[in-house]
């Protein structure tokens, strides 16, 4: 049953391995200098499925050409999970809290499916042997490479969780858009993540969207004054409406490409959130704003580190956790759910 699904990827897998050589078009990738956590490693499937970022990569080129919104998705998806009880794929499981607290409503199943398509192709070609959040971690690198980002190398060898995280925890975890820059640091710092990797990884709202009920404390019943008024003028009255709840840029100067004019937004007070906004009024944080609003090469060598250091974070890897046989549920889940279905095929033609 589970070995049929991979069969309806087959035509476009066929394009994949003769689109093969574009996978490192970009030349050599960035390898930031950051201390790995043990049982990962750069080059982790050389032996045990060499094609894997290649496949990935040809994949995503397509989806991100005929959606460019799944690339900040995909990239949010990833920093949703790892700041949630670790890199370990519990925001793909359908039965995870995390997937019905607020901050995860708004993901489309889609976003999901894709991940789910990556595993079908990698497993198809290579076994079992890639672990979904791995494929996640892959994912949002390249969602980064394709809207104009740096290309980097990121670590591999991730298992996949068995445990949900507990109820609440999202919420207690992630950033919200209202949050200070004090309470920003303070929830990176659990992460062990120090102020530049705060700032750098906020980046990731160059792209992207947001509801107007995300920001709405902003605009009413009286303007936010670190926004600056033309731009206020602007949002109030496309927001003006409670009973609608439309979706605005999260960089209105760039919104499909990976720079750094967000940084350009907040020094100008047109940052979406107040957690955007706030980074360029706090004294601890707005050199590093000013820093990379001036230097794009600056801000993505950060980035990158930063990305790579996120990716690392309450890691599962050699004998804990699993290799999922499919990203939405766990391996136990799984086959509980076949010897049901198998034993109600039984049943049926018993019947019959």
């Amino acid at each position: 049953m589970a070995k049929a699904k991979s069969f309806t990827l087959l035509p476009f897998i066929s394009f994949l391995l003769l689109a093969s050589c574009l996978s490192s078009s970009s030349g050599e990738q960035f390898k930031a200098n950051v201390t790995i956590a043990n049982g990962l490693a750069y080059g982790y499937y050389n032996y045990i499925c060499p094609q894997v970022e290649g496949l990935v990569r040809n994949y995503l080129m397509q989806v991100y050409r005929s959606d460019a919104g799944q690339a900040a998705a995909i990239l949010r998806l990833q920093s949703h999970d790892c700041f949630v009880q670790g890199c370990d794929g519990s925001v793909l499981l359908d039965r995870s809290p995390e997937r019905s607290e607020i901050p995860n409503k708004d993901f489309k199943q889609q976003t999901f499916q894709i991940i789910e398509n990556l595993r079908q192709i990698v497993h198809y070609y290579c076994g079992r042997v890639v672990s979904c959040s791995d494929l996640l971690t892959l994912a949002a690198r390249d969602a980064v490479f394709f809207t104009g980002g740096p290309d980097f190398s990121v670590p591999l060898g991730r298992r996949d969780g068995v445990t949900f995280p507990r109820p609440g925890q999202t919420s207690e975890d992630l950033i919200a858009p209202t949050a200070k820059t004090t309470d920003i640091l303070a929830r990176f710092a659990r992460k062990g993540l120090n102020f530049v990797d705060a700032v750098a990884l906020s980046g990731a709202h160059t792209i992207g969207i947001a509801h107007c009920s995300s920001f709405r404390g902003r605009l009413f019943p009286n303007r936010d004054p670190t926004m600056e008024f033309s731009f206020y003028d602007r949002l109030s009255r496309y927001c003006a409406s409670p009973a609608i709840d439309p979706l605005v840029w999260l960089d209105f100067r760039s919104p499909f490409r990976f720079d750094n004019l967000y940084f350009v937004d907040l020094m100008n007070r047109q940052g979406l959130f107040t957690s955007d906004q706030d980074l360029f009024e706090d004294p601890r944080t707005r050199g590093t704003v000013i820093n990379f609003a001036y230097n794009q090469q600056q801000f993505f060598v950060n980035f990158a580190a930063a990305m790579i250091r996120m990716g690392i974070v309450g890691v599962l890897t050699d004998g804990q956790g699993e290799i999922r046989a499919r990203c939405n549920m766990r391996n136990s889940d799984f086959y509980n759910l076949e010897s049901v279905l198998e034993k109600d095929n039984i049943s049926s033609s018993a019947a019959i």
